[in-house]
């Protein structure tokens, strides 16, 4: 639901759309979602995608161990900017778990339903790039799929931050019988799935194949970065208030024609301009309701441009 500041502006002026942007466009401003293979770090297969595109930067989005296979969304050029947007994804995964010693699965379960759904406290493994302190993690759901001997095939989705290969570990000890993970896949990071994941191969066939004239595989692989963020809350701004934006301005109510409801304070959301293009990210300094109401005061600190000086065409 939206609340309406000035009904004058409302008009929905979409601009390009993806099938209208020529791939040069698309490879500055858009993320693709890899299907990482096992062996290499999430850091390595980022520098594969930048290699394939000659790109000036990336980032990948929710870091996979060696072993493991899976989405990983890696954003390109100017998309990087609104990597913090995808901070704090859920995240699912399917993987095998190995018990040391039999047991009866029923109780398993049990152990499962009663210690490890909802909210835990984990310590990050050693191999972690992160201080081993005690955090707490939510685990949404954790299903065992199929039992075959001492390997039990597990479906899981948890918050973002959180350490399948120690949650598996602990489920062990818990359990009194130890266990480790044999396999890990991820199907899931947000609105991403496995079904819009490609292997490194077919980027670059579709990269090369573009190259030669035939782009339809490489826009089927290239997503824009206004077309990823579903997940953010957003406000729309006047032509007239992007300028001042896109040089650091804040977001003063007076600039804001629509409001997506439920903006809390401090949350970090998106400022479109109205032709649905990205211009900026920033932090609320009020609420959507206040937002709406206010006449004066900054509802919006600008954290960081994403549109270039000189880029947005009044209508």
């Amino acid at each position: 639901m939206w609340l309406v500041r000035d009904i004058e502006e409302t008009d929905e002026r979409f601009g390009k759309r993806p099938e209208e942007r020529s791939i040069e466009e698309l490879i500055e401003n858009s993320l693709i979602i890899v299907d990482k293979h096992e062996g290499p770090t999430s850091h390595q297969v980022s520098l594969w995608v930048k290699e394939i595109f000659n790109a000036k930067k990336v980032g990948h989005i929710g870091t996979l161990d060696p072993k493991v296979t899976g989405v990983l969304p890696v954003l390109l050029n100017d998309a990087v900017k609104v990597a913090p947007l995808f901070q704090k994804l859920e995240k699912e995964y399917v993987g095998i778990m190995h018990l040391h010693k039999d047991f009866d699965i029923e109780k398993l379960k049990e152990i499962i339903a009663n210690k490890f759904i909802g909210r835990i406290i984990q310590i990050p493994p050693k191999k972690a790039a992160v201080a081993r302190r005690p955090r707490e993690r939510e685990v949404k759901t954790f299903d065992i799929l199929e039992v075959d001997g001492r390997d039990i095939l597990f479906q899981t989705k948890v918050e973002a931050g959180t350490y399948i290969r120690k949650l598996v570990w602990d489920i062990g000890a818990e359990a009194g019988i130890g266990a480790h993970m044999v396999e890990l896949r991820r199907i899931r990071a947000g609105n991403f799935s496995e079904e819009q994941a490609h292997s490194l191969v077919e980027i670059r066939d579709a990269f090369e194949f573009w190259k030669e004239g035939e782009e339809k595989y490489l826009r089927k692989i290239l997503i824009p970065v206004e077309f990823a963020i579903d997940h953010v809350k957003k406000v729309f701004v006047k032509d007239t208030a992007i300028e001042a934006i896109c040089n650091g301005a804040p977001l003063y109510p007076v600039g804001i024609v629509r409001i997506q409801e439920g903006i809390v304070e401090g949350e970090l959301i998106a400022i479109m301009s109205l032709k649905n293009e990205l211009v900026a990210i920033g932090i609320a300094k009020m609420n959507s309701k206040k937002m709406y109401e206010a006449k004066k005061g900054v509802a919006v600190r600008i954290d960081r441009v994403i549109m270039k000086k000189g880029t947005y065409q009044l209508k």
